[in-house]
């Protein structure tokens, strides 16, 4: 790694290593006459060779973030709900193969989450609590959501799942700011449709210039973090979008891409 860095940075300056429940953060700083992609492409497979995640990051990147943003399923927690609410239908491989395809960018969202919530017609309403029982925050997303929240920063939770399982979720994290779609239910049982319109890429990116709005925050001091094709416009349109674990589509559009499976290190890319 530092063979691929002295090549494209001068003055580099490194700081001390700060270790945090088991993590160890070194900042390097210094100036380059290359651009951001080429210092990326040239020092982050080295550093993950040897086992270290790296962002390269603009100054202009680094400033204090006023709202943090976070998408919910295979982000905020490890699973996707629509497919565990699939397994009640026996229809969770057909779900999941689409939602694959979905989070490549391969095909629509919105015709992709109707075609999927089609397939759970007639699933008891008891379900949704059965799946939100089973749902699991990932690893560091309470820390980073109390970090946030220590610094002053508004948290929010922009869904292409569920509200019946995002808004007990944000209940329990202290999170106000939420959008996500709602399911229909009829004499007790899922009809296979949403009410409303779909939360798609462009919905989402519009929460979070909405929320930023509101609470009078530069979209410049916003964080965005995801991992699916569906992210893509909300990571573009805030100050610093992070793809976490994410599809390589989302992977390479991101400012940030992280791979270590703990949401809480995007807490140390951030200067609060």
């Amino acid at each position: 790694m530092a063979e691929a860095a002295a090549a494209l940075v001068a003055d580099l300056r490194v700081g001390e290593p700060v270790a945090e429940d088991g993590l160890v953060a070194v900042e390097l700083e210094g100036r380059t006459d290359a651009d951001r992609a080429a210092v990326r492409a040239a020092v982050v497979p080295a550093a993950r060779a040897a086992g270290w995640e790296v962002a390269v990051l603009d100054g202009a990147l680094l400033g204090p973030v006023g709202l943090l943003v976070m998408d919910v399923d295979s982000t905020l927690i490890t699973g996707e709900v629509i497919e565990m609410l699939a397994e009640h239908a026996g229809t969770r491989a057909e779900v999941a193969a689409v939602t694959e395809r979905a989070m490549r960018g391969e095909i629509d969202f919105a015709e992709s989450l109707r075609a999927r919530v089609a397939t759970l017609t007639g699933v008891p309403a008891t379900a949704l609590a059965e799946v939100l029982q089973r749902v699991e925050l990932s690893p560091g997303a309470s820390a980073l959501v109390a970090r946030a929240r220590e610094h002053g920063a508004t948290v929010g939770l922009v869904s292409g799942g569920f509200a019946e399982v995002v808004n007990p979720l944000a209940a329990l994290l202290g999170i106000s700011h939420v959008r996500a779609n709602s399911l229909e239910i009829a004499d007790g049982r899922l009809t296979g449709r949403v009410l409303g319109p779909v939360v798609d890429r462009a919905a989402k990116a519009a929460a979070l210039l909405e929320w930023a709005g509101q609470l009078g925050v530069d979209p410049a001091a916003t964080v965005a973090v995801g991992d699916g094709a569906n992210d893509l416009d909300m990571l573009a349109a805030a100050g610093l979008g992070v793809a976490y674990r994410a599809k390589p589509v989302v992977a390479a559009a991101a400012d940030v891409s992280i791979e270590v499976p703990r949401l809480d290190v995007v807490a140390g890319l951030l200067r609060w």
